[in-house]
């Protein structure tokens, strides 16, 4: 009778082990699968000047490849530790601002979709029905601190860092933030020099307490040192899109 119980219990362990693997075997393939296709939808349609909206939108077939991704974005739970965590978020966001965009194309601007886009517009992210604002504000800027995540993050504008045409990846992830905000501060977007002095993007004002100084922040990236009192761009919400 013991030895019966006991093969019992082991048993009952057994088929609990094989559920909880079964459960990280199908999660890490919906993860697969929806990072594949994002990855690849990407480099579809995306590249440095903008998004190709018109074809995206004519393809009934990716559309609904981009949904799915949104979709499996609003039950996955990040993972990884801190970078996974990072890049999953800014995945997130990017994703949602597309599936936004391409949803309500044609459109002159993403700020013409809805009033107060940023905080009103639904999107959602591992099981919470939140807005952009809350993503970037609450979650992404509050819980990171890291500044770098402002050339990452797009919001689908023309003032706004080119959107990466690549997904972000843990592994990948340190590296590709330092070259986003190399590329943005070494642009005429980022930086742009008049009649020698600096005029630079709205990003560094809007969010002043993240950079410190920004001079000094801009410096370290920028091949080509600014100097002198900077002045802000106006910032242009014209849809990023290209032809």
């Amino acid at each position: 009778m013991k030895l019966e119980h006991h093969l019992i219990r082991l048993t009952g362990r057994f088929q609990i082990l094989l559920t909880v693997l079964s459960a990280v075997i199908l999660t890490s393939s919906v993860n697969a699968e929806w990072h594949t296709d994002y990855s690849a939808l990407l480099g579809k349609y995306v590249n440095s000047k903008g998004v190709k909206y018109k074809a995206w939108k004519a393809s009934s077939e990716d559309v609904a490849k981009l949904h799915a991704v949104t979709d499996a974005i609003a039950t996955e739970k990040p993972s990884g530790g801190p970078e996974g965590e990072l890049a999953f978020y800014l995945n997130a966001y990017n994703a949602w601002i597309l599936r936004a965009a391409i949803d309500n194309y044609p459109t002159k601007s993403i700020m013409d979709v809805k009033k107060d886009f940023f905080k009103t517009y639904p999107i959602l992210v591992s099981g919470k029905k939140i807005s952009f604002d809350v993503l970037e504000n609450e979650i992404i800027r509050k819980k990171f601190k890291e500044p770098r995540i402002h050339f990452a993050v797009n919001c689908a504008s023309g003032s706004c860092p080119p959107l990466h045409n690549e997904i972000f990846e843990a592994k990948t992830l340190d590296e590709t933030l330092t070259k986003l905000t190399k590329d943005f501060v070494n642009s005429p977007t980022g930086v742009r020099i008049s009649y020698g002095k600096p005029q630079v993007s709205k990003i560094f004002e809007w969010f002043k307490a993240d950079f410190g100084d920004v001079t000094a922040f801009i410096n370290e990236y920028r091949s080509r040192k600014v100097r002198g009192n900077l002045s802000y761009q106006d910032y242009v919400w014209t849809l990023n899109e290209v032809k």
